[in-house]
Order: structure tokens, then sequence, then C-alpha cells
């Protein structure tokens, strides 16, 4: 009942200033749309062509069906983030800011850069974003990739050095895993930290100005 109170408390306070309040439901309203056009634009990229290469890291090894333990990972880290960020409203609507730029520049990054998998990806088959998102199995959503992207978007916006600990370690053991199944190529894991850091670098500048 406490944690309730002070939760309400949080949000009503916060939604007495008129400038977070717009900023907010903006946010809430261009992240909606972003991942409707979002799943749109995932179709036309598993449609396309694209091209393969031989990443000298992936040769090293075979691949290894890790799906379940990268849900597992992911799911829990996505549920702890959610539960520690609606705590706190400024926290919940940079969040969302830093996700709706990452979408945007993911999609140009993939219109850009159109990879065909690896041709010893082992795929992973998420049900979550097959009956949510675009109803099929994807593989060609890889420069960059979204997983690590999101993982590190989760310890960019942590308020805790406990949590942002736990965040970290979630992120580098996803980008490990969808290397080790191969789902993604060496380079798309290694942009989505850049990626993502840029994402946050800007919606702080942005936020720091306007709020």
């Amino acid at each position: 009942m406490k944690e309730r109170n002070e939760l309400i408390y949080s949000w009503t306070e916060a939604f007495k200033n008129g400038k977070f309040k717009a900023t907010f439901l903006i946010s809430l309203f261009v992240i909606v749309v972003m991942i409707f056009c979002y799943t749109k634009f995932l179709n036309f990229v598993e449609a396309r062509d694209g091209f393969s290469f031989n990443d000298p890291i992936l040769m090293l090894f075979n691949p290894i069906d890790l799906t379940w333990i990268i849900f597992l990972l992911l799911y829990t880290a996505l549920l702890w983030g959610i539960f520690k960020l609606i705590r706190s409203p400024i926290a919940l609507s940079g969040a969302m800011q830093v996700y709706t730029v990452m979408m945007v520049l993911r999609i140009v990054a993939m219109y850009l850069v159109p990879f065909e998998p690896p041709a010893t990806m082992i795929s992973l088959k998420d049900p979550f974003v097959e009956f949510f998102g675009t109803g099929q199995l994807l593989t060609k959503d890889l420069f960059f990739s979204g997983h690590t992207a999101t993982m590190f978007i989760l310890y960019l916006t942590a308020e805790s050095k406990k949590d942002k600990n736990f965040f970290l370690l979630i992120t580098i053991a996803i980008a490990v895993l969808v290397l080790v199944q191969h789902i993604h190529y060496t380079i798309d894991v290694i942009a989505a930290f850049p990626f993502t850091y840029c994402s946050y670098a800007f919606v702080k500048r942005i936020n720091t100005k306007l709020l």
C-alpha cells in the first residue's frame, strides 16, 4: 500500500508540471506510432534481398541454440526495467524517448545496410514479437542488434548503481548469446552500443533544454 501511494504521488506531482505532462503524452503517442511503423518496415526488410559475408568471429565456432536462455534473460530484464522505470515518471519518459530515437536510427541503418542473415544462423523464434508485431519469423532485422540496444537503454536509463550493474551484465550476456547462436553478425552487436548511446545523449540534451 505504501509503495502504491508513493507511485500515485510521484505521478501526480510530475503531472502538475505542464511541460512534463505535455512531453510525456507526446512521447507516449510517438512511441506507439513508431512501433506501428517499425513493424511495417520489418515486413519490407524481410521481403527484400540483401547481402551476406563471412564473419571472422562467427567462423571460430559452431552456433548453439540458446533461445530460451536469451528469452529468460531478456524478458526478466524487461519486466524488472519496466517495474523500476514506472516508479520514476522522468526516467520512464526518457527511456521511451531513447527507445523511439533508437528505432528511428535502426530503421535508417537497416535500410542502408541490407544484410542477409548469417548462413549458420539458428533463428530466434520470439512468439511475443511474432504475435504483437509482424506475425512472421524475423531473420533480416540485423544491423544493428535490437536486443542488445534495448538492454543497453535499460542500463543507460537506470537510476541506481545496483540496477545499472544488473542491466550492464544482462546487456553483455545478450550481446554474447546472440553471437553464439549466430543470430547477428559481430558488427551488428558492436554497432548497437554507439547508436544507442547517441540516442541517449540526444534525448538527454533535448530534455535538458526543454525541462
